[in-house]
């Protein structure tokens, strides 16, 4: 097994780029092939109730919720992320779908304020240093009313739920791709706030209407807001 250089950070669009052929790949076997269907949930909360207009999708990887949001509901997508190499292996998915693709950094959106009807970010906010700033960030470019939905994994109630994140995801993910990447998944998984604080945090930011739904034995949660 690799060890990462000193100068990746953790989480970072670098050590992403490491990973970004192996990614779509280990993510359906590590989450026994549900990834998918937690995107759609996480597109249908989001939209369900957003005003007409454009969707910034954060983290946006290999562009699974992109794709999702422009195909199954017809939006026009904005997806955003660090890592150069994710953004290469989405653009070769997304095809004729109306989705444009940005490099940035969700602590510093590079957009005017109130453009967006809906941000989306799905097994990003963990990796985020400053995560206030973030969903601060995401409340300036929503318009009023406007929607937020957030899915991430936190650490699960269920014993063997935890034993699948602290075990068997991190060799998984060391045995697939032979990188030391996966043991950072666990740790930021352990790491990451209780549900009722992150949607407190989420509240703070200028957020009503907060709700972390448990998903899959509350191995990971959707949380959803309105932009005051």
């Amino acid at each position: 097994m690799s060890t990462m250089e000193p100068t990746v950070r953790a989480g970072s669009g670098a050590m992403f780029d490491r990973i970004a052929g192996r990614y779509d790949l280990l993510n359906r076997l590590m989450s026994l092939g549900l990834d998918q269907r937690w995107r759609r949930q996480l597109v249908d909360a989001t939209t369900k109730s957003a005003p007409a207009g454009e969707l910034l999708d954060l983290a946006t990887g290999t562009g699974d919720v992109a794709i999702l949001a422009a195909r199954s509901k017809g939006r026009t997508v904005v997806g955003l992320d660090p890592s150069a190499q994710m953004l290469a292996e989405a653009k070769e998915k997304i095809g004729p779908l109306a989705i444009s693709l940005t490099q940035g950094d969700a602590e510093k959106l590079p957009f005017e304020g109130a453009r967006f009807a809906a941000v989306t970010m799905s097994f990003g906010i963990r990796n985020v240093a400053d995560r206030p700033r973030a969903l601060a960030e995401m409340a300036r470019v929503l318009v009023p009313g406007g929607r937020v939905g957030i899915l991430e994994l936190g650490e699960p109630n269920s014993a063997i739920a935890r034993f699948h994140v602290h075990n068997i995801v991190p060799r998984l993910g060391a045995w697939l791709s032979n990188d030391a990447e996966y043991a950072y998944l666990a740790r930021s998984i352990a790491a990451f706030p209780p549900p009722d604080e992150f949607a407190a945090t989420m509240r703070a930011a200028g957020f009503v209407d907060v709700e972390a739904r448990p998903l899959s034995f509350g191995a990971l949660h959707l949380y959803t807001g309105t932009k005051r």
